[in-house]
């Protein structure tokens, strides 16, 4: 296995949670308390941070700094359609499509200088 997929590895699932945590009370907890959302929601964020953290740390044995961040937002993206598609209900419009677009062209810039991973 290539070593460069662990810490996108992590980082996906690390979103996964974040996602969860920033965006799943919007359906499921509706109805409850804005403290009682909160603590759910920085519960779920802390195993957001147990594999974040390993995620960028790793990482950066193989990326530079730009690179991650470039990374983190299209994982951001991805995982956020998904969730709001499948747990949302929530259609992807043409300008989520084009910020996308957006995201590809800094990921290719940022990754086209070789000399920019450490």
């Amino acid at each position: 296995m290539d070593n460069r997929l662990l810490p996108i590895g992590l980082l996906v699932l690390s979103n996964i949670f974040m996602t969860f945590a920033w965006y799943g009370h919007l359906k499921s907890l509706r109805e409850s308390p804005l403290w009682i959302v909160i603590l759910i929601s920085w519960g779920i964020a802390f195993f957001e941070y147990c594999l974040q953290v390993p995620g960028n740390r790793i990482g950066a044995s193989y990326f530079s700094v730009a690179q991650l961040k470039i990374l983190q937002e299209i994982i951001t993206m991805v995982v956020f359609a998904v969730f709001a598609v499948a747990y949302l209900k929530v259609p992807i419009t043409r300008n989520y499509l084009y910020a996308s677009a957006c995201m590809v062209m800094a990921a290719y810039f940022i990754f086209r200088d070789p000399t920019s991973a450490p």
